[in-house]
């Protein structure tokens, strides 16, 4: 029987948006902020705009949430890739700590909303297991784990080879770190979550509504939809993955890549449980990424990873995900896969997020797979930037967003990139 090539969390369950407008509710003719995309970034982005009075319209090209914000695996970690040391050759001591800072802020802020807040998204704050593929990078682990830079400390556990069976059931890994302040939420949740939040403030969320072409004017700019048109003092582009040819600039500067993932039949919680005791997400240091996690439920394995650079159709990629999955786990072996899908990120040439304002477009977007964190806080934080709020400013403001020669939004140089990552880590470098 083939999979079902939707999220696992959408079995049975209101898809989200249900309780955004018919398509046949009339666009207002003009508003102060217009959103350009219904996921967590614009859904948090307008809650800001809307608490402040300010018309709010989130639109989005397909039904409201069925972008990655329900498609992604639900960790929540740390989420500024490049190191402290990478950031401080590239723009000083000072800058890179702060840019490190909105990391962990990241992190605080969807922890706040889910513990002081009681959003509803299934926090999990079990910490995350990092698996060293290989001696030499659980060596590097270890050390960078016990000399964090000053202020930007962790909580790191170092779990050698001869221990991490209490972390998770193989001897796939030759040790990893425990990051002990890492979670997991349910992304649909998550997103209905926020949704509702937006609402509350008086957003106007709309799906199956896409915007085809913005032209400046004298009030800002005019909208125009599959729906009419709109006039908006302000718009937010909050499409990441899902940025297309709205916007030349923006395209040229964000790289979508599919992020696959499956979950196995229901295997008991009892199995599970022996395959991760910790009950935590897993990642390791292969560049290729994988990562993995007990179901919401308890009684499956989720397991994603870079498994194709461009298949639109995700159960294509079950037979590789599969040799993956069965790779770390060999008594997985024959266990039937029930769902598999894809959702697609948006990574940046400096391995940065990136927000702010270009030719009077605001946008928040390239969270390199790590939007669960990020997109609601950097969403929140562009949201008070439009509004002049200064709690808005971040360290990332009026850095360079980078583009490269000859891209136009088509990753024509991925598949010689990952080719040349799989060697990499096929020779264990």
């Amino acid at each position: 029987m083939s999979p079902a090539p939707t999220p696992l969390w959408l079995d049975g369950a209101t898809e989200p948006g249900a309780a955004e407008p018919p398509v046949t509710a009339a666009l207002p003719r003009q508003v102060d902020v217009l959103v350009v995309g219904a996921g967590y970034t614009g859904l948090s982005a307008a809650r800001e705009t809307a608490a402040t009075g300010r018309t709010t319209l989130v639109l989005d090209a397909s039904g409201v949430g069925r972008g990655c914000s329900s498609r992604n695996g639900g960790q929540v970690a740390y989420s500024i890739k490049p190191s402290y040391q990478d950031l401080a050759a590239r723009h000083g001591a000072n800058l890179a700590f702060r840019i490190c800072s909105e990391g962990q802020q990241a992190l605080a802020h969807l922890r706040r909303l889910a513990t002081d807040e009681h959003l509803d998204c299934d926090w999990r704050p079990r910490g995350g297991f990092h698996g060293a593929h290989t001696r030499r990078h659980f060596v590097a682990m270890a050390r960078d784990a016990e000399a964090q830079p000053r202020g930007l400390e962790q909580r790191i556990g170092i779990v050698p080879r001869s221990e991490q069976r209490a972390e998770i059931a193989t001897d796939f890994y030759h040790g990893g770190v425990i990051y002990h302040d890492d979670a997991s939420i349910e992304p649909r949740r998550l997103f209905i979550a926020l949704h509702a939040r937006a609402i509350a403030s008086g957003a106007q969320v709309i799906g199956n509504c896409a915007v085809n072409a913005l032209q400046r004017v004298r009030e800002g700019f005019e909208v125009r939809t599959a729906r009419g048109t709109v006039v908006a003092r302000q718009v937010l582009l909050a499409t990441n993955g899902y940025s297309g040819s709205l916007s030349p600039w923006h395209r040229r500067r964000v790289i979508p890549i599919g992020s696959y993932q499956i979950a196995t039949e229901p295997l008991g919680v009892g199995r599970v449980g022996e395959l991760i005791p910790s009950g935590r997400h897993i990642s390791d240091s292969r560049r290729v990424v994988v990562y993995y996690r007990p179901s919401p439920d308890g009684e499956r394995i989720v397991f994603g990873g870079r498994a194709s650079l461009n298949e639109r159709d995700p159960r294509v990629c079950v037979p590789r995900l599969q040799a993956m999955l069965t790779q770390i786990f060999p008594s997985l072996r024959g266990a039937a896969i029930t769902h598999a899908w894809v959702g697609w990120v948006a990574y940046t040439f400096d391995t940065l997020p990136h927000l702010g304002g270009h030719d009077g477009l605001y946008f928040s977007m390239g969270y390199c797979g790590q939007g669960v964190p990020l997109a609601p806080y950097f969403g929140m934080r562009i949201g008070q930037q439009m509004v002049g709020l200064t709690e808005g400013r971040t360290a990332l403001d009026g850095l360079e967003f980078p583009s490269r020669p000859y891209y136009h939004g088509v990753p024509w140089f991925l598949g010689a990139s990952v080719f040349y990552y799989r060697c990499l880590d096929a020779l264990g470098l």
